[in-house]
């Protein structure tokens, strides 16, 4: 792993991001301490709708009015 400081990081930001895209990763410092890391991001796969098609039914009166007690507690 590679170390850099903030102003190199700053100066070289598109050289650091084009190392980091071939799957390196890169410590920023400041002072010699670590305060960051520059490091690729994971690639997502596609979603797929319908996925859980069928594992569960929306009621009829999902969007019926909630009971005085519930809204109760709600607002207090």
């Amino acid at each position: 792993m590679t170390e850099v400081g903030v102003h190199e990081a700053k100066t070289h930001l598109s050289r650091l991001l084009q190392r980091v895209a071939t799957g390196e990763e890169i410590v920023i410092t400041r002072y010699g301490a670590p305060v960051g890391r520059l490091m690729p991001v994971e690639a997502r796969g596609r979603r797929s709708f319908g996925h859980y098609r069928g594992s569960f039914t929306v009621p009829d009166d999902f969007d019926a009015p909630l009971p005085d007690e519930v809204l109760e507690s709600f607002e207090g």
